[in-house]
């Protein structure tokens, strides 16, 4: 499978990868490259970045009124001991435990189903 592929969830395409970048706004570039990428859908990357845990969350547009990235990002960060929020379309979060990014991805999901 693909791994740069969204999966669709109830008619959604989310796509959530780790990814290896050292800085949030690298991050940033980074998901945004994968939304032009998908155009409509839920984008989720995270980063383990030292002893750091770095999240994102891009919505786009014509799923705002269904999913708030603030919202998301805030959920995702206090399972690595940290918080964030931001914007309806795109937030950026931290945390302390970086160990426990692969869980807190394992969960988007779970999240967008309940929410759907």
């Amino acid at each position: 499978a693909d791994e740069d592929a969204p999966r669709i969830i109830d008619g959604v395409a989310v796509l959530v990868k780790r990814v290896a970048v050292d800085s949030p706004a690298a991050l940033r570039d980074l998901a945004d490259r994968f939304k032009d990428r998908i155009q409509s859908g839920v984008v989720v990357l995270g980063s383990a970045a030292g002893d750091k845990a770095l999240l994102i969350v891009i919505v786009s547009k014509d799923l705002e009124k269904r999913f708030h990235a603030g919202k998301i990002v805030k959920a995702l960060s206090a399972l690595v001991g940290g918080g964030g929020g931001g914007r309806p379309d795109m937030a950026q979060a931290g945390g302390t435990q970086p160990e426990k990014l692969s869980e807190a991805l394992a969960s988007v999901r779970a999240w967008v189903e309940r929410r759907i």
